[in-house]
């Protein structure tokens, strides 16, 4: 006996057998016993979700010799033909090979005569949005106006193709795509009718591998029946699917967490050699990272009924709400520049690389990095990533850089002359082409021509504007001496130029207490944000000492306080602990507890970013020649642009 594929084994023959279409199952069902039906119905939707089954089930339903009821007997003559291609009346018409305005015109000729052997004549037209539009055209007034025994019929998968003079004259329905869940309860359903063993897990599989098809879903278990040669195994469907073990998810998030380069390199090189799809990898591994999320906001929602809800609970209290939504944002947009990477075991990689690199920003925005020890020891505190930490204050005034957008089509100006970088032309005096040049124009001019430098200013003001500029620049002015450091000046670099931005020296927190514990000193009765900024820790625990508030040193044990519950966590603290103990040359302990806190090293990174960020603004806005450009050529400064240069 010929095989049959499951697909079309099991297609519905009835409405009560119909999956996850129940809102128009139940709209169809009210007009065929209500006896209210229209002459034309659209359904609408991706493929494998129904649209030809229930077609021909309404045509049942309308043809059945018991008489148009929402129960076909399924057994009489109309029913069994139909159900098995024959029946004369129910014609189904591919329109993607019958798209022409002569296959129009044929089939309605066809539709006036009266049906051979039933109560209606039905035509199917499939894949609808395929017609011409002078084959849209040509049945608009048949569609409107049939005659009474005749039945049409559209289905399509892209509604927006279809004329809206087409779509007034239909009813529709959208039908949607399968929840996994009942994709998973029905081939659950087939499985024992067939009498074929198989786990859980591996029918979740197929059923998110089907992408809400029915018909997908029960193509991918007859391959898998073949793959698997027996029972339905998860790893019969896992190695058949090539999709990725979660527990190769699970270790790469340990990994992560544990900030073990070597076995997240590891990670990525297996799941090369085992042939994974690194595309499908990054989708599960955005799809883990929403349930740990989920987990984190509502840990009722954790089903116990997924394989990994163990992981998910253990993941959710081990990395921070931050860090989960920071991989969530990386694994998604690793997935959509795949194609860009030079290949996608590159691509993949460097995705996890990316999500080792970046740290969630606990800190309001600021990723700090801690300075040098001899800058620490000097009681300097740089706190801005990357950027070198400076005793000295002799750089008053921030260098900055900023943008104009002035009108095009400027006036031309010859370009400035090589001198102008050294001594500033005279406003008066440096005529070109008979006409005296304006500083603004000479400096537009040297842009123009690809030259480095300002133009001159006027000879009078010539000092002033120098100094001016080479403020802005991060430059002493030709000829002119540094100035001095004030004394009591080592503090926070980076913040001069503003009187609110002076530094200052860090001072212990006012909470703090120091005391003696069985005749020890207090280890520590210094700079704690000093300390804190300066210390080689990494990842969460350099977090945890950057965020933390020192609040009492007892003996060898510290006492500090955090803002945030992930940064109490005790694998995190130990790890801040074995630091300082290495700092201090000897064993301390350090308790951590939840609050709010006053003067930390993040804190005070915060405000002297802001700080320079003032004063550079400051120092653009004080600018002679900024302010000719501005008033000569109508320039504008763009808001954001100015950012201080360290």
């Amino acid at each position: 006996m010929t095989y049959q594929v499951l697909a079309r084994k099991w297609r519905p023959k009835g409405f009560s057998t119909l999956v996850g279409q129940e809102h128009v199952v139940r709209a169809l069902t009210h007009a065929l016993e209500q006896q209210r039906l229209h002459h034309a119905y659209l359904f609408t939707g991706t493929r494998g979700v129904g649209k030809t089954t229930l077609s021909r089930i309404l045509a049942k339903a309308l043809n059945c010799e018991t008489g148009i009821t929402a129960e076909p007997c399924g057994v009489c003559k109309a029913c069994r033909a139909i159900d098995e291609g024959r029946f004369v009346d129910y014609v189904e018409m591919d329109a993607a090979s019958n798209r022409g305005v002569d296959e129009m015109t044929s089939l309605l000729e066809k539709a006036v005569y009266a049906p051979a052997d039933a109560r209606f004549k039905v035509y199917m037209i499939d894949e609808v949005h395929m017609l011409t539009g002078h084959a849209f055209n040509a049945m608009l007034k048949t569609l409107e106006e049939p005659p009474a025994h005749v039945k049409f019929i559209l289905a399509t998968t892209d509604p927006q193709k279809i004329p809206v003079t087409v779509l007034s004259r239909c009813l529709q329905f959208n039908l949607k795509q399968m929840p996994a869940g009942h994709i998973v309860s029905h081939l659950t359903n087939i499985l024992g009718e067939e009498g074929i063993e198989n786990e859980p897990q591996a029918l979740r599989l197929l059923a998110k591998a089907a992408g809400g098809s029915m018909r997908d879903a029960l193509s991918l278990t007859d391959q898998a029946i073949a793959y698997a040669a027996g029972p339905l195994t998860e790893t019969a469907v896992r190695g058949m699917l090539g999709a990725i073990d979660q527990s190769v998810l699970v270790r790469l998030l340990d990994a992560l967490k544990d900030e073990s380069r070597t076995d997240l390199l590891a990670i990525a090189d297996e799941m090369a050699e085992r042939s994974f799809s690194f595309a499908a990898g990054l989708q599960d591994l955005g799809s883990l990272l929403h349930k740990i999320a989920l987990a984190q906001y509502a840990p009722q929602a954790v089903s116990d009924d997924w394989p990994e809800a163990a992981d998910v609970r253990r993941l959710a209290e081990a990395l921070s709400p931050e860090a989960v939504q920071l991989y969530y944002q990386i694994a998604t947009r690793a997935r959509g520049e795949l194609g860009l990477a030079p290949d996608e075991y590159t691509g993949f990689s460097m995705a996890l690389l990316r999500m080792a690199a970046f740290t969630p920003l606990l800190s309001g925005g600021t990723l700090a990095e801690p300075p040098t020890p001899q800058a620490a020891r000097a009681g300097v505190v740089s706190p801005v990533a990357g950027a070198p930490a400076r005793a000295s204050m002799a750089d008053t005034t921030p260098r900055t850089s900023t943008s104009f957008s002035a009108p095009s089509s400027p006036p031309s100006a010859p370009a400035a002359q090589p001198e102008a970088r050294r001594a500033p032309a005279a406003r008066s005096s440096a005529p070109t082409d008979g006409a005296p040049m304006s500083p603004a124009r000479a400096a537009l001019a040297a842009l123009n021509a690809g030259r480095k430098g300002t133009a001159g200013r006027s000879a009078g003001g010539a000092g002033a504007n120098r100094g001016s500029a080479a403020r802005a620049s991060g430059e002493a002015p030709a000829g002119a001496d540094p100035e001095p450091e004030p004394a009591g000046s080592a503090g926070l670099t980076g913040v001069t130029g503003a009187p609110d931005a002076a530094a200052a020296p860090i001072e212990p927190p006012r909470s703090c207490v120091y005391r003696e514990v069985d005749g020890i000193a207090p280890v520590f009765t210094g700079e704690w944000p000093a300390l804190a900024a300066a210390l080689p820790a990494r990842g969460l625990a350099q977090q945890l000492a950057f965020q933390s508030e020192l609040t009492e040193v007892a003996g060898r044990a510290l006492h500090i306080r955090v803002p945030l519950r992930q940064l109490a966590d005790a694998a995190t603290a130990d790890k801040l602990r074995q630091v300082l103990a290495e700092h201090f040359g000897g064993e301390v302990q350090l308790h951590v507890e939840l609050g709010q806190v006053g003067t930390t090293a993040a804190s005070l990174a915060a405000q002297a970013a802001a700080a320079r960020q003032r004063a550079a603004e400051q120092a653009i806005a004080d600018d002679p020649l900024v302010r000719e450009l501005i008033d000569e050529f109508d320039a504008q400064i763009l808001p954001g642009s100015i950012r201080p240069v360290q």
